[in-house]
């Protein structure tokens, strides 16, 4: 029975060890969303930081709200890349383990 426990705290250690680097890696990601077929573009961090917001300035001169939605789409589209990169990315760390059907890590 310790030897088990000793197991199992050993591979929580190491599965602790795997998350940190994971989300490590996935903070210095970069991901770019796009809307309107590539007229607005935002580049996001793992981190959820915009680095970069391109627009095709001439496509909106007469239209500047459709610029504003646009930027606000392509925002969520990096939102849901990083959020899609983070599962992919951490789903590997608890591979293996025999977590209960619908156990959720805290992250």
């Amino acid at each position: 029975m310790k030897e088990q426990i000793g197991q199992l705290m050993q591979q929580a250690q190491r599965m602790q060890e795997d998350m940190k680097r994971a989300q490590e890696e996935i903070a210095k990601l970069e991901v770019t969303g796009s809307a309107g077929g590539g007229l607005v573009s935002v580049v996001m961090t793992g981190a959820h930081e915009v680095r970069r917001v391109q627009i095709d300035r001439q496509a909106f001169a007469d239209d500047p709200e459709m610029a504003e939605d646009l930027v606000a789409a392509a925002v969520n589209d990096a939102v849901n890349k990083v959020a899609q990169a983070s599962k992919d990315k951490l789903g590997g760390v608890t591979a293996g383990m025999n977590l209960p059907a619908g156990f959720k890590m805290p992250f």
